[in-house]
């Protein structure tokens, strides 16, 4: 292998029991492994997730959904302790046949959709039990959901004809989670109100409420100041409903949060609460194939962008942007880039990376040799390290690593 990437068990039950003891006992905490669980590893993560007594996992789509039920067929946990499953961005055509047979749980928002559910339950013999799904609300962000209105109005009225389907969840997305006293998430607060009172009013019961992701649950106030904090919204919300509020936690699972904004001074109030005790699970790791010395005023890879100011070594890797490590950790006389870690020590990127290759700095790394174990990426460089220098966030970062995983204790 070029590359490989180890995925911590230990880190990640660790992450997972944080976030459950953050968000409380009566809480369910639905753990998201949807894109290949952030890049690391879906099937992988899903079973220990599982055994970690995660009730909840979420995916994107029901083929994500198909794989992480067999998955966790194939780890040897029987049907009725696995994990419920979230199908998170909707169905295509023919998806809900998949739903049904993989006992998913689908969002949904038009009629259509659960016209199609229910057709899918009738065909498997659904007159033994309902399909339960989550309503999307769209509230702001214009991609998926039924915004508060009249045509929510006459969907929920429709929905109470219909026997093969139960309304089990009320969701929406908020965008801004990361902003703290957000005039964007005030708004969106505001209109999903208006949806569960509809809900509500129209005589169905939702078991469960939720609308915000890790940075929700990580991002909490101060003293319990109830109208600035979204988790202590969301908990009055879904108590006044009769209904537990959940928590979706994804990046957070994988150690990562995204960095609280002030909206305001009054906003100063708002807290990290969990990032300072979460740990990256990813450890990117490749092998030096090849040393190089130069000398002063040779360059080094496409166009030049760095020239040796006086003599030093270098150590070729067999990775570069096919593999995810992104262009923009290059490192120029002018500017300088991205790192590794090679016995415990930085070794800078020199010149640009190329599709397949990089060259690093080892000048004051004495004993580096082909053979060598490098890390890209963990500790000692973080996914964090390498978005701040390709002007992205670490979700993307993770998601774009592609080389085989195995899973470390």
């Amino acid at each position: 292998m070029k590359s490989w990437v180890e995925i911590s068990e230990k880190r990640l039950q660790a992450n997972y029991r944080t976030l459950v003891e953050e968000a409380g006992g009566d809480t369910p905490v639905l753990a998201v492994v949807k894109a290949n669980a952030y890049g690391h590893g879906a099937e992988l993560c899903a079973p220990v997730l599982a055994r970690a007594g995660a009730e909840w996992l979420g995916i994107a789509d029901a083929g994500e959904g198909q794989a992480v039920r067999e998955a966790l067929a194939a780890a040897g946990i029987a049907c009725d302790r696995q994990p419920r499953i979230l199908v998170m961005c909707g169905f295509s055509d023919g998806d809900a046949d998949i739903i049904v047979r993989y006992d998913l749980t689908p969002v949904v928002w038009d009629q259509q959709q659960m016209e199609d559910l229910a057709a899918a339950v009738r065909r498997r013999g659904g007159d033994r039990m309902p399909l339960a799904f989550h309503l999307e609300i769209d509230t702001g962000m214009a991609r998926q959901g039924i915004a508060p209105g009249e045509r929510l109005h006459s969907l929920l009225h429709w929905l109470k004809r219909q026997p093969l389907l139960q309304l089990e969840g009320v969701m929406t997305h908020f965008a801004e989670c990361e902003v703290a006293g957000s005039e964007q998430t005030k708004s969106q607060r505001k209109r999903y109100e208006e949806a569960i009172a509809a809900v509500t009013g129209a005589g169905l019961e939702p078991a469960l409420m939720h609308v915000g992701n890790s940075s929700m649950l990580d991002n909490q106030c101060r003293d319990n100041q109830a109208a600035e904090d979204n988790f202590i919204w969301l908990r009055t919300l879904a108590a006044d409903a009769g209904a537990r509020p959940m928590v979706r936690a994804g990046i957070a699972l994988y150690g990562y949060c995204l960095p609280i904004e002030q909206s305001s001074p009054a906003s100063d109030a708002v807290q990290a609460k969990v990032r300072n005790r979460l740990e990256p699970l990813m450890t990117w790791k490749t092998r030096v194939i090849g040393l190089r010395d130069l000398q002063a005023g040779d360059a080094v890879g496409y166009n030049g962008i760095f020239v040796a100011q006086r003599s030093m070594r270098i150590a070729l890797l067999p990775v570069g942007y096919s593999d995810g490590l992104r262009r923009e950790l290059s490192g120029a006389n002018a500017k300088p880039g991205g790192w590794v870690v090679l016995h415990g020590r930085r070794a800078p990127i020199v010149g640009r990376i190329s599709m397949n290759l990089t060259t690093v700095d080892v000048t004051d790394i004495p004993h580096a040799a082909v053979g060598d174990e490098v890390t890209l990426l963990g500790d000692g460089v973080t996914a964090d390290d390498h978005a701040h220098l390709a002007h992205t966030i670490s979700y993307e970062i993770l998601c774009g690593v592609r080389a085989p995983q195995r899973l470390v204790f």
